[in-house]
């Protein structure tokens, strides 16, 4: 199998080096196309990206640079490994090898234009204030801002904490979740160093008491689509408790090193139809923070590294719909593994291998290959920190750093959508994959 995908890859390459040896790769026929659909939803004007990419005048001084990084798969930000665990995901940046191959060989070839009478596509360009979901699903059907807050330009790590009426959520409660984005409004995504929404309910005694979460978010974060067959709601009397942190001066290439002033930080959420619920097969799914280590005991000496590890199982059958790990400036890896006590087998899930604290990015993963797992399957939760000089992102490899909630402190867990199962829903997921699957080798005979 692996020879076979190998001669694939092959033949793959030199028919695509026999249409460059054929035609002349350019920008207006060829390239255009690639860095709108890749490139532009950050460098456009008002974007986070530091320059902008939405035509040949933009993008030509700039071409070596983009080849770089494009060739080196740091650009787009997402930071996956390839080849490792499950490779089909909702939302996936990475670019396909053909588009990397083809930007390589027009700035080869000197970046040209090409002929002046193909115009390419116009770039689809978005406003910061503009929500991801929107050209697809509209407005948000509910918004849930925070109030204003100054993040100044410098200082210490700031943390606000407030809890929003439950009448801002009760036109809702009930109802399934089918998306979910959470934006700092403006200047403030590089401040912004993550906002959690935690939900609380009244208990029969009055008091509040934590019943979940709505989502996370943390810097770089796109947003979530929840899958179609399960239910994430707000409980009726839910109240939304904001946790916002803060870094004065921002972090990564995109930071101000301003005061933000009246900044606002928005959840906007899309909700199905009220009948949603009521469908049979509809599991309920929750997002959850599942610890790897003890926090308190997290030590990276100067020049030094660290790895932690954590374990987590389930009474009953679960499917693993995304997976996100957290970490701060030493972090740079990160991998889910699941392990099967009854076969002694580990299977690799996810793996990230350059991982950086200014994109979070929740791998969601398609339907029909998010893990399926019995009762007492084990997950096995790794992060790996370098606190050297060989880490780019590290801003002082002199010193110790330890387990904290500050930015220059470090962070060892991971946020993971799970769908919750019965016996008789697993057997049924099985099944219809396994019916799939046989739909599919018989269509290939």
């Amino acid at each position: 199998m692996k020879l076979i995908k190998l001669l694939v890859a092959v033949v793959a390459l030199l028919g695509l080096q026999g249409v460059f040896a054929q035609e002349q790769v350019t920008y207006n026929e060829h390239v255009a196309q690639i860095i709108n659909e890749n490139c532009v939803v950050c460098h456009q004007e008002g974007g986070i990206g530091p320059m902008q990419l939405t035509n040949f005048e933009q993008v030509r001084p700039w071409a070596p640079l983009i080849q770089l990084r494009v060739a080196n798969r740091e650009m787009p930000p997402y930071a996956y490994d390839h080849g490792i665990g499950i490779q089909d995901l909702v939302g996936d940046w990475r670019m396909e090898q053909q588009d990397i191959d083809t930007i390589v060989a027009w700035v080869n070839a000197g970046s040209p234009q090409g002929d002046l009478d193909v115009i390419p596509a116009v770039a689809q360009v978005k406003t910061p204030d503009q929500w991801n979901f929107e050209a697809e699903l509209g407005l948000p059907d509910l918004i849930v801002p925070s109030s204003t807050f100054d993040v100044p330009a410098n200082g210490n790590d700031l943390w606000i904490k407030e809890l929003i009426d439950a009448r801002v959520t009760a036109q809702v409660t009930g109802r399934c979740i089918k998306a979910v984005q959470v934006k700092p409004r403006g200047d403030a995504a590089a401040v912004v160093h993550h906002a959690n929404s935690i939900i609380f309910v009244e208990d029969e005694y009055g008091e509040l008491r934590r019943d979940g979460m709505i989502t996370e978010y943390a810097m770089g974060k796109w947003g979530e689509k929840v899958p179609e067959d399960v239910c994430r709601t707000l409980p009726p009397g839910a109240q939304v408790q904001w946790s916002i942190h803060n870094f004065p001066g921002g972090v990564g290439a995109t930071a101000q090193g301003e005061m933000i002033k009246d900044n606002v930080v928005e959840i906007g959420l899309w909700f199905h139809d009220e009948e949603f619920a009521e469908q049979e097969g509809v599991y309920k799914q929750d997002l959850a923070n599942y610890r790897i280590d003890n926090q308190g005991d997290l030590v990276i000496p100067p020049h030094g590294h660290q790895m932690t590890q954590g374990f987590h199982t389930f009474d009953h059958p679960i499917r693993i719909d995304s997976f996100q790990p957290h970490g701060h400036l030493r972090m740079n890896a990160a991998s889910l593994e699941v392990f099967y006590p009854e076969t002694g087998r580990t299977v690799p899930i996810s793996q990230i291998s350059k991982w950086s604290a200014t994109w979070h990015h929740n791998h969601i993963y398609e339907p029909d290959v998010a893990p399926l797992l019995p009762a007492g399957a084990v997950l096995v939760l790794k992060q790996w920190y370098d606190n050297t000089a060989n880490n780019p992102n590290n801003p002082d490899p002199d010193q110790w750093v330890v387990g904290g909630a500050r930015t220059a402190d470090e962070m060892t867990h991971a946020w993971i959508a799970i769908t919750h199962l019965d016996d008789e829903g697993y057997e049924k997921l099985l099944a219809e994959r396994e019916s799939k699957q046989e739909r599919s080798l018989a269509g290939n005979d």
